[in-house]
């Protein structure tokens, strides 16, 4: 399976990009506020050169918002309204005149694909399996195998947990970066974290901040200090992948395309949250294992929620009904911001827009990862009612 050359192994650098990242970085970094911050060695990720595959991909700025009010019923989705759905947002968004030929236009059958689900709300709130399942019957009908799929996420446990199981998926692989043997250890006969396996030292987002985690949250982290290390799932397993977030809030803004990938990819996150919760979720992405690989935006708007989250409140779980897709996860993203904060007025959790919302999205422009401007998005709304 193919591999991204690490930024270990490079020797020279394009100039081009060099001077393009000298001039992203003081303007993404130069307020009082940004000051403060611990340094990060975003830099690096501008020394590969970008391809016609990186991020934003094929279709910058477009999003596709397909609405269907007979996608879910008592609270669960609808499989066949789910597949209905998915087929006309990629009709919609490529212009193809076949489903098959528009999922063409982002794998092919030399892939190995990698569907990075949402699995953190167990069967409450997760990426949907139904989804997941219309998905790979539309890959396989591209003339993708079965056998280059794979489903993934941090935690393998975690997607156990929300139904991706071999059980439900026969032949396709399930697998975290964090895992445990059959017996439920972390660790083998030596001492040695599974995990230790999965991880790509030669890939790496240094932060200037760092935490030390106790016996029994290091395995969730993997490693403690100032790295945090790539999964290999996208260093070297997969070729392409399939971006697959739930429409959710974290407080005032979202965590949906950017954060499902940045957080989902690396290890050692503790530490980020507080000093760096915006700069990870723009600069994680601006890597090549990310930014040269995830190719489509699925965001499982089915069951969503507009409070409590990341995590998964009950009282604040609801149908939005809808898919929003797109090559630009950006874009998704400030679509679906746009979706949940209007829900949130409506329900009084907030009283207007927040200005701080949208500051991942902006700092994920500067790094030319998408389209955050509103005014600069096309919307494609396709209401199946």
């Amino acid at each position: 399976m193919a591999s991204t050359p690490s930024p270990r192994r490079r020797f020279l650098k394009s100039a081009g990009l060099g001077t393009a990242a000298a001039m992203l970085l003081p303007h993404m970094r130069g307020t009082a506020d940004d000051t403060k911050k611990p340094g990060t060695n975003i830099e690096d990720a501008f020394d590969i050169p970008r391809s016609e595959a990186s991020m934003p991909g094929r279709y910058p700025g477009r999003v596709v918002d397909v609405f269907d009010p007979a996608s879910v019923a008592d609270g669960v989705p609808v499989a066949e309204r789910c597949g209905i759905m998915l087929a006309e947002a990629m009709r919609s968004l490529t212009g193809s005149a076949s489903v098959a030929e528009a999922w063409r236009q982002f794998v092919s059958p030399d892939d190995v694909v990698g569907l990075k689900v949402n699995p953190v709300g167990g069967a409450l709130l997760s990426t949907s399996p139904v989804l997941v399942e219309a998905i790979i019957t539309q890959l396989e009908d591209a003339g993708i195998p079965r056998a280059n799929i794979m489903i993934w996420d941090r935690r393998e446990f975690q997607l156990h947990e929300a139904g991706f199981t071999t059980e439900r998926f026969p032949g396709i692989a399930i697998r975290g970066t964090e895992c445990k043997d059959a017996q439920g250890s972390f660790r083998d006969e030596t001492g040695r974290l599974y995990s230790e396996d999965r991880i790509d030292r030669d890939w790496y987002y240094w932060a200037d901040c760092e935490e030390s985690y106790d016996e029994e949250t290091l395995p969730y982290m993997v490693n403690d200090g100032k790295y945090s290390y790539f999964s290999s799932i996208v260093t070297k397993d997969v070729t392409k992948i399939i971006n697959i977030p739930i429409l959710k809030n974290a407080g005032s803004t979202v965590t949906l395309c950017l954060k499902n990938l940045a957080y989902g990819a690396i290890t050692n996150t503790g530490r980020l949250h507080r000093p760096l919760w915006a700069d990870t979720c723009a600069q994680v992405p601006c890597f090549a294992p990310l930014r040269d690989k995830v190719v489509l935006n699925i965001v499982d708007g089915m069951m969503g929620c507009y409070h409590g989250g990341p995590g998964a409140n009950p009282q604040f779980i609801i149908p939005y009904h809808r898919l929003l897709v797109g090559s630009d996860p950006v874009a998704v993203d400030r679509i679906g911001l746009d979706i949940v904060e209007k829900k949130r007025v409506e329900m009084k959790m907030q009283e207007k827009p927040s200005p701080r919302a949208t500051g991942f999205l902006d700092m994920a422009a500067g790094y030319q990862l998408g389209v955050a401007d509103m005014e600069s998005i096309q919307r494609t709304s396709i209401d199946l009612s």
